[in-house]
């Protein structure tokens, strides 16, 4: 497991935004867990500066995830 990013905001009921970390850059549709190793969504885009990039995440049922909250990926 390797750490993705923070999660900052979500988007409606289903949609998180996360900042993730440039050296680490996750693949599309990767799966997103928490902490707990519960599943949290899959990534579906990377967006914004090559140096501070972003991912937007489709959760699989609503987004509980606590902004600043520490995401991982398989």
């Amino acid at each position: 497991m390797k750490v993705v990013g923070r999660a900052m905001s979500t988007f409606g009921s289903r949609m998180l935004v996360i900042q993730v970390d440039a050296a680490q850059l996750p693949g599309l549709y990767s799966e997103v867990t928490d902490r707990r190793m519960r599943p949290v969504g899959k990534i579906m885009d990377v967006f914004g500066n090559v140096k501070n990039p972003y991912a937007l995440v489709l959760c699989g049922g609503s987004c509980g995830v606590l902004p600043n909250e520490k995401l991982f990926a398989r």
